[in-house]
């Protein structure tokens, strides 16, 4: 396994982003798929508790493993699926699909940061393992606030807009196969600044890119992707901030000494299997 390297942006973050992130994918998009196909618990549970006839999105859905969910319940609950990746949005157009029985799935191709919904369209949002491959604290809020197109607290009903967020944490269980180097958190005095690193994708001999199958007498290729590796209470942080800026309350509905007053109010957040979590839900009092 290539070792995790600590990385100092330098250059434009879309820039960096288009490089370290969207080319790569767009490249290993077959090999990726084949490795991600079992949910996280507590997303699956989060999808399998929404009320029947629920609209919502997955915001960087990949290879739409989530959209077939929740599993207990098939087609209770419809979900959009949106990614940058053209060759992964292929993929989770069918997913969930047996031989013989296909299924084709709401995808969308666009940018998180882009601009594509309606105000309190969605009842739900999720962001499962993406907001990290944002290059700047900016940007990274800026996808949890308000002119992103997932745009994850707009983008739901004020009334009850119910939001899931995952991201990678620096702190990785035994499992892992990462070892995240400890440094001084990019020149931040701020303890909950996170690490920028490159996690190496590998591919293995005989797999597949968008560029051909690569013989097994071949030396393959080790593609770099950019993770902003999120420390302990920075995804709670980043959210409050995201509301405040939006102008949203942050706190329970009963809270609120006001009528009309706008809020969220964080349900949960945690850390689970080497990542960080939160859950959120907006209110109108």
């Amino acid at each position: 396994m290539k070792p995790v390297k600590s990385v100092t942006i330098i250059d434009d973050p879309q820039v960096h982003e288009d490089q370290h992130v969207h080319a790569v994918y767009d490249q290993i998009a077959s090999h990726f798929s084949s490795t991600r196909y079992k949910p996280w618990p507590i997303i699956a549970k989060f999808l399998s508790d929404l009320p029947t006839g629920w609209i919502g999105l997955d915001s960087g859905t990949g290879n739409g493993k989530y959209l077939p969910l929740p599993a207990d319940r098939p087609g209770s609950i419809l979900t959009i699926g949106l990614d940058r990746s053209r060759n992964l949005l292929q993929i989770a157009q069918h997913a969930g699909s047996e031989p013989g029985c296909p299924v084709t799935r709401e995808v969308v191709w666009g940018d998180v940061l882009g601009d594509g919904w309606r105000s309190g369209v969605f009842d739900y949002t999720i962001s499962i393992a993406t907001i990290h491959h944002l290059a700047s604290h900016d940007r990274r809020k800026l996808a949890v606030q308000v002119r992103a197109t997932s745009r994850l607290l707009q983008a739901v009903s004020p009334v009850h807009g119910r939001v899931m967020i995952y991201v990678w944490a620096i702190e990785q269980d035994e499992l892992s196969k990462r070892s995240i180097p400890a440094s001084d958190t990019n020149g931040s005095d701020n303890p909950m600044t996170g690490e920028d690193v490159f996690v190496p994708w590998v591919m293995s001999q005989g797999q597949h890119t968008a560029k051909g199958k690569f013989k097994n007498d071949v030396e393959t290729p080790v593609y770099n992707r950019y993770y902003h590796m999120f420390a302990k209470g920075e995804l709670e942080q980043l959210t409050v901030q995201a509301a405040d800026e939006f102008g949203l309350m942050v706190g329970s509905r009963e809270s609120a000494n006001t009528k009309g007053c706008r809020g969220v109010e964080i349900i949960q957040e945690g850390w689970e299997r080497s990542n960080y979590y939160v859950e959120l839900r907006r209110w109108v009092s």
